[in-house]
């Protein structure tokens, strides 16, 4: 191909061509994105953008012009008395510098980011799943936990809106604990395809909320049926294929450019060659062309459509490109600057000695390392909330530490005077004919401190160019060719201990982008052995590019609240009908406060989004003498299987807990503590308990603590725990599991708590979710069929605000007036008379277990995702599968069909007698993992039961 052929070719043509991939909408909707293929089993393509600053090097102007400009909007949109109301919460990673420009626009707006980085004594104010990401997990780690308790509205942040499912469980999780009556969803593009744009409007009307959506651009991605399957074989032969030599050095295997040959990495690190559009710049984005010229111009002359004059500024008084009306409707294209980009042309120049730098400190034989000198009142970013202030006090720090990095650049020069500044894109200074070409590398979430430290680079003028990006958690396939997004990888380990593990880090299109000199600007939680390591990213960095800086930013810290005491464990007879020595309870007793709903009256309320299903209680079932009998019956069959298990998995644990003892361990503390999850797993820990004591003479000590889908484990309770015994000692232990929720909802709550171990221990793992287990068959298991009468009398938990303080455990209600109905004694003294006949079975059980690969399967997970697409719902909390978990939906929810296993027998007898008598249908079908799944009605209104959604008669 000819140099002039690829000086236009959309960076997203190369996807586009071998996947059928194509990008349809809006004028200049392919300035702003190309195409890449990610290393990802879930999605095969990812949308790069031009304009974030996060795959692609970027002017730092057009990166924050863009979000500013976007906020102006907002501000527009809401005008100026609900503007000073709103709240910006913007998404991990990629979103969370163009949230806090958003915020800005607003210029009155808190900001606040998720985060995947779990901090220690930050207490979680929500959560939740982004489902096609690799890294799905999102915390809300608020120091003040009111930022997102105001009615002001709510703008939610990111970088593409594409299915909408990560915006809309946010809004359901938070709305659920502070509902609001307006939403904002903000995006550099709006790529929904056809089928989800009525979702937004359907949802809004669901919650009683009005959502507004504004996006600079918009239009659809069309993929081919078989594009995840061509992807990811696409994906393999291209990292199995050739792979570009990279410079000599401590580096040399990391940068990897796959596809055609590449001029990346084939010349020595001291020089400067570009390959066409592998750093942005001449592409697409509208940079300087071969000639010198910037081809970025808008329509009016000046870069990138934005005033020359810096009328974009706080006041506002840029021209605002229109605001979106209700329901996904955008404003003109155009007004970003998007329109006008020039085409893609090579950057190549000759070389020129880089300028001489002043360090002030050496780092290691990488990096001169930098002191900004941080304002010591100025959070790092948005992770725990960043006010007006914080933005204040940035703002006056800000000309000091450009200056200090421009010293360790040697570019020298005085600061300009803070009252000269403006903080928006188009004010840069005329560049420095031969300065060097300087790129700041933020750090995956820490986005927006070293944007705007780029930024005040820029605006000085003392650099002929300053680009910024940051490294990233994405794995993305590299290609070398003018046709692709990502064009050079660097590959480096991750530096700030990340609470998943260790793992590989990037850093796209640094490597080969013509740069003279990078800034890495890391927070201090991220300056550690690995970021310095031969294989670090600052050596990755020193193999590619002459001079590397290393500023590091302090990582804030909210101080810890002193926490006041914790009462003792609840215990029977006062509170259960267990024995006191069975179980304690970490709850509170709600039992005189009013709590039960009609079930319709609860569903309508949670899905509306009106209330979180741990804000009230279901009013008890009441079985019927012929579900009475079959639980009778079920339990004498299912007993001695019962046993079996409850020996097979304490017998694992008692096994297995040596591996957690300290060296020096006294052996009358070499003892697990059963925690079990109030309160399906409260009755297998009984169990277990009885188990260790017959059978080896153990007293175990038992607790009982709540834990809450979307909200988490009781954090007082665990304060409790760890009090009171070594945190390594403690089991957790449930029932069952169906898709997974539970065992991911307690992993991400413990990340926040030192010492526990973020595993469960359950009777039957049919989703394949756990690696402690008794069984991982599917089967009944009696002390499901029934809600407190099997388990002590005890409620479900509760988790309501104005019932449960800060400082108090979760709460419970004490269904005394129930006794008479009370089997909890009975289920637990007939497994218990079936271990010695067991015993022989459960030690070669445990034999075999111990000796197998018990890894989790994750199959229940990826089973529920296939059914909730493939019956329309959209929601994987609506898909209940297991036993257990579709008798809870006929007991306690409003149920819309339940699926059963062909040929599945008399373990779901009493499931048929329930769906019969709640008049829901049952379908049989083939291949299914589970005995049976429960489907919650996806769209429920009062009344609404069965497949047809209309009522059904009480029974």
């Amino acid at each position: 191909m000819k140099e002039e052929d690829e000086s236009v070719e959309w960076s997203g043509s190369w996807v586009s061509q071998r996947l059928g991939v194509e990008l349809v909408g809006d004028d200049g909707l392919k300035e702003l994105l190309g195409l890449a293929l990610r290393r990802n089993p879930k999605r095969a393509h990812l949308l790069v953008s031009h304009v974030l600053g996060k795959h692609v090097p970027q002017r730092p102007s057009v990166v924050y012009g863009h979000g500013y400009e976007l906020g102006l909007r907002v501000r527009e949109l809401l005008g100026s008395e609900e503007a000073a109301r709103a709240v910006v919460l913007g998404y991990a990673e990629t979103a969370t510098g163009l949230g806090h420009s958003v915020a800005d626009g607003l210029a009155l707006a808190p900001y606040l980011h998720s985060t995947r980085r779990p901090v220690d004594g930050v207490a979680r104010a929500g959560g939740f799943e982004e489902s096609h990401s690799h890294a799905t997990s999102h915390l809300l780690l608020p120091e003040d936990p009111k930022l997102l308790a105001g009615e002001g509205p709510l703008v939610l942040v990111d970088d593409e809106f594409s299915t909408g499912n990560t915006v809309l469980n946010t809004i359901r999780d938070l709305h659920a604990r502070h509902p609001r009556g307006r939403y904002v969803i903000v995006a550099l593009v709006d790529m929904r395809s056809a089928e989800d744009l009525g979702r937004l409007d359907a949802f809004a009307e669901e919650i009683g909320a009005r959502i507004d959506l504004v996006a600079h651009a918009g239009g659809t991605v069309r993929l081919p049926e078989d594009v995840l399957e061509k992807g990811q074989a696409l994906v393999a032969a291209h990292e199995t294929g050739g792979t570009a030599p990279a410079p000599a050095g401590p580096s040399a295997t990391a940068v990897v450019a796959s596809g055609a040959p590449s001029a990346v990495g084939d010349r020595p690190s001291g020089t400067r060659h570009t390959p066409h559009g592998a750093d942005g710049t001449g592409g697409a984005d509208g940079t300087d062309d071969a000639d010198g010229t910037d081809r970025g111009r808008g329509p009016d002359g000046t870069d990138d459509g934005l005033d020359p004059h810096g009328t974009g500024g706080p006041d506002g008084s840029q021209r605002p490109g229109g605001a979106a009306g209700a329901g996904g409707t955008r404003g003109p294209h155009g007004t970003d600057g998007s329109a006008g980009r020039g085409p893609h042309a090579p950057h190549n120049r000759p070389d020129t000695p880089h300028a001489p730098h002043r360090p002030r400190e050496v780092d290691g034989p990488h990096a001169v390392r930098v002191d900004l000198d941080w304002p010591a009142d100025v959070p790092d970013g948005g992770r725990h909330g960043f006010t007006p202030a914080h933005r204040v006090g940035l703002e006056a720090a800000l000309p000091a530490m450009a200056q200090r990095l421009a010293e360790a650049l040697g570019l020298g020069g005085p600061p300009a005077p803070a009252g000269s500044r403006t903080p928006t894109a188009g004010t840069a200074a005329a560049p420095e004919a031969d300065g060097p070409r300087v790129l700041v590398l933020g750090f995956e979430e820490l986005m927006y401190a070293p944007l705007r430290l780029a930024l005040e680079l820029e605006r000085t003028g003392a650099a002929r160019e300053v680009r910024y990006s940051t490294t990233t958690r994405s794995p993305v396939l590299a290609v070398d060719d003018p046709g692709y997004a990502i064009r050079t990888r660097l590959v480096f380990p991750a530096h700030d201990e990340p609470a998943d593990g260790p793992g590989e880090r990037y850093a796209y299109n640094v490597a080969g982008g013509g740069f003279d000199a990078v800034v890495a600007v890391v927070d201090s939680a991220a300056d550690t052995a690995a970021l310095h390591a031969p294989d670090g990213l600052l050596a990755q960095l020193a193999a590619h590019i002459p001079h590397v800086v290393l500023a590091v930013v302090p990582s804030y810290v909210p101080a810890p609240e002193k926490e006041p005491m914790l009462p003792e464990p609840l215990r029977g007879p006062e509170f259960s009908s267990y024995a006191p020595d069975e179980v304690g309870w970490l709850l509170q007793d709600l039992s005189d406060v009013e709590l039960e709903a009609p079930t319709e009256e609860r569903e309508e309320a949670i899905q509306s989004g009106g209330a979180h299903y741990a804000e009230s209680l279901p009013v008890e079932y009441q079985p019927s003498d012929a579900y009475q009998a079959l639980f009778h019956a079920a339990l004498e069959t299912s007993a001695a299987r019962i046993a079996r298990a409850v020996g097979a998995v304490t017998d694992t644990v008692l096994a297995e807990h040596p591996q957690r003892h300290r060296p020096g361990t006294p052996s009358h503390e070499r003892r697990p503590v059963l925690v079990s999850l109030a309160r399906a797993g409260t009755p297998v820990g009984v169990l277990m308990r009885r188990w260790a004591r017959h059978r080896h003479g153990l007293d175990l000590p038992h607790y009982a603590v709540s834990i809450v889908r979307g909200r988490g484990i009781d954090a007082n309770a665990l304060r409790w725990l760890a009090a009171h015994h070594d945190p390594a000692d403690v089991v957790f232990v449930d029932g069952w599991t169906g898709k997974g929720a539970i065992t991911r909802e307690l992993a991400a709550a413990l990340g926040e708590f030192d010492g526990f171990v973020p595993e469960i221990a359950v009777l039957a793992d049919p989703g394949g979710c756990v690696r402690t287990y008794g069984t991982r068959e599917d089967f009944l298991i009696p002390s499901a069929c029934l809600n407190s009468t099997v388990s002590g009398l005890v409620s479900r938990t509760v988790l309501r605000t104005d019932l449960v303080g800060p400082h108090d455990f979760h709460g419970a209600k004490y269904y005394r007036e129930l006794a008479a109905a009370d089997v909890s004694g009975h289920f637990l003294d007939t497994v218990e008379a079936r271990f010695d006949e067991v015993a022989d079975a459960v030690d070669a059980d445990v034999k075999e277990l111990l000796s197998a690969d018990r890894a989790p399967t994750w199959a229940g997970w990826a089973a529920v995702e296939r059914i909730s697409e493939e019956y329309g719902i959209h929601d994987v909390n609506l898909v209940k599968p297991g036993v257990g978990e579709t008798t809870r939906v006929l007991l306690r929810r409003v149920p819309w069909k339940i699926l059963a296993g062909r040929g599945a027998g008399a373990d779901l007898d009493h499931v048929r007698l329930l769906a019969e008598q709640r008049g829901v249908p049952v379908e049989e079908i083939d291949d299914l993992p589970y005995s049976c799944v429960g489907l919650i009605h996806p769209r429920f209104t009062r009344g609404a039961t069965g497949a047809d959604g209309k009522a059904v008669a009480a029974q």
